[in-house]
């Protein structure tokens, strides 16, 4: 089963024991933000996902 992009964040940000606000606070964005994310209903930026596998230790093209 393939996950899409919200699910393979909400995934990650879980594993590394983080909140919404935890991981908003690291990236500088809004809370919402991540929400909607996490929900697909927006796609992060290409910055976002760069500050994300850093973030969660992974290869960016594993968050696309």
């Amino acid at each position: 089963m393939r996950l899409d992009v919200g699910e393979k964040i909400k995934n990650l940000r879980i594993d590394k024991g983080l909140t919404q606000d935890e991981l908003a606070e690291r990236l500088n964005v809004s809370r919402a933000l991540v929400c909607k994310w996490e929900t697909g209903s927006r796609l992060p930026a290409y910055s976002n996902v760069e500050e994300l596998s850093t973030i969660f230790d992974v290869d960016s093209e594993l968050l696309m």
